[in-house]
C-alpha cells in the first residue's frame, strides 16, 4: 500500500496522449450491465491492517484479499496490482523474474516500500502474463464475496526510473478492469490522480488516499463525484482533519485512519469520519 507519498514522485506531468492511446479503441465506460460501485457518500472504513466490526454508520469497508468480506455492507477487495506484496516479492523474483521490472542488474523497488518489487507492464507480453497472476486474485475476490476491487499502484510509473509510461500501466489496467467487470465486481482508481478524468470513463470509483495532504481531492471528485473512498492518515493530519472535512470539493466518504490500520481496540487505532 503506497500511501507514503512524496511530492517529487507524485507530481509528474503526465501527457494526456499517452492515456488517448492507451484508451483508444474501447469502449467508453464500462457496459451497461457493469457492477454497481459504492454507494455515494457512504460511510466508509478502511481495514487493511485486520478485520474489526465497522464502527457505527459504516456503509462500505475495504478489506486485504486475504480477509474475509465484512457482512451487511458494501465490501471493496483490495489487491495490489501493479506491484508485489511484501510476502510475495523474494518468490516472485524467483518464479517469476521476467515480470519484475529491472534497472542496473536489479529490481526496481518502491522507495518508500522497498519491500515491493515494480511489475514490468511494459509490453503487451508482460501484461497478458502478469493478468494470468492477477485475474484469478480478481476471480477469488468475487467468489469470497466482495462486491468490488481496489487495485493498488496504478502509479507505479512514476516510481520506474522512466522504464514504463502511464499508458503501460493504463493498458494493464484496462485488462484487470475487464476481468473485474467479468466477475461481477466494480473496480476502483487507485492513485494518480492527475489521471482521474479520462481514467473515470474506465473505473466505476476511485480510492484516494491522503488526497487534502496533497491537494489532489478536487481531481478526484471532479472526474468521480460522489464516488471516491478518500483516507487521511492521523501522523501528519489529526489536528486538522476538521479543516480537511471543511474543504468544499473533498469527498464525503472522508476518513481519518492511523497509519498503520490498526485494529479497533488496539493502542494506537484512530478513527474519525467527517
Amino acid at each position: 500500500m503506497s500511501s507514503l507519498q512524496d511530492a517529487v514522485r507524485r507530481r509528474v506531468c503526465v501527457s494526456g496522449v499517452l492515456v488517448a492511446l492507451a484508451l483508444s479503441g474501447c469502449a467508453a465506460g464500462p457496459p451497461a450491465s457493469a457492477p454497481v460501485p459504492p454507494p455515494g457518500g457512504g460511510g466508509l472504513d478502511y481495514q487493511l491492517g485486520g478485520a474489526y466490526d465497522p464502527p457505527a454508520g459504516v456503509d462500505i469497508v475495504v478489506r486485504d484479499s486475504t480477509d474475509e468480506p465484512a457482512a451487511g455492507v458494501y465490501s471493496v477487495c483490495y489487491l495490489n496490482g501493479f506491484q508485489t506484496q511484501p510476502a510475495d516479492s523474494e518468490r516472485m523474483l524467483t518464479d517469476s523474474p521476467e515480470l519484475i521490472l529491472t534497472a542496473n542488474g536489479g529490481p526496481v523497488r518502491d522507495e518508500n516500500w522497498p519491500d515491493e518489487l515494480l511489475f514490468d507492464t511494459g509490453s503487451a507480453g508482460k501484461r497478458t502474463a502478469l493478468a494470468a497472476l492477477l485475474l484469478p486474485q480478481v476471480t477469488a475476490c468475487a467468489t469470497a464475496g466482495f462486491d468490488a476491487v481496489e487495485i493498488d499502484n496504478l502509479d507505479s510509473f512514476t516510481r520506474s526510473a522512466g522504464l514504463l509510461t502511464a499508458a503501460d500501466n493504463v493498458a494493464f489496467a484496462r485488462i484487470l478492469v475487464t476481468g473485474a467487470h467479468d466477475a461481477g465486481l466494480a473496480i476502483g482508481q487507485k492513485n494518480a490522480a492527475e489521471l482521474a478524468g479520462p481514467l473515470s470513463e474506465l473505473f466505476d470509483f476511485a480510492v484516494a488516499e491522503e488526497c487534502d495532504r496533497w491537494q489532489e481531492c478536487g481531481l478526484y471528485t471532479a472526474a468521480y463525484g460522489d464516488r471516491v473512498l478518500a483516507i487521511e492518515y492521523a501522523d501528519d493530519l489529526r489536528e486538522d482533519f476538521a479543516a480537511a472535512c471543511a474543504v468544499p470539493d473533498r469527498p464525503r466518504s472522508m476518513i481519518l485512519r492511523d497509519r498503520d490500520l490498526a485494529v479497533s481496540g488496539a493502542a494506537d487505532y484512530v478513527y474519525e469520519h467527517c
